[in-house]
């Protein structure tokens, strides 16, 4: 068996016309496996919105996580950042 996804974070567009940031996190925060969501704006234009968005939880299914933004209106532009295993391992603090 595969380790489970415990971190997330995606780039996706929104259409303006869609559903709220506050309707998408709470949507993607409803399926199973998700403990938190945590959606940035990052961009705006007049017919999209480009969010960052941060999926932690203790068995992530990026299947239904992109099936519910599919079905939302939203497409994924990029997995930027994916931590799995048993605990989560954040990245080492680089001095100057």
């Amino acid at each position: 068996m595969s380790a489970p996804l415990r971190r997330l974070v995606l780039d996706v567009m929104k259409p303006i016309k869609g559903p709220s940031i506050i309707d998408v996190a709470k949507s993607i925060a409803s399926l199973n496996g998700i403990d938190g969501v945590n959606i940035t704006v990052k961009e705006l234009d007049v017919e999209t919105a480009t969010l960052n968005i941060t999926i932690e939880g203790a068995d992530i299914s990026f299947d239904k996580v992109e099936d519910m933004l599919e079905s939302l209106g939203c497409v994924i532009h990029s997995i930027d950042q994916v931590i799995t295993g048993k605990r989560v391992v954040e990245e080492p603090e680089l001095e100057d």
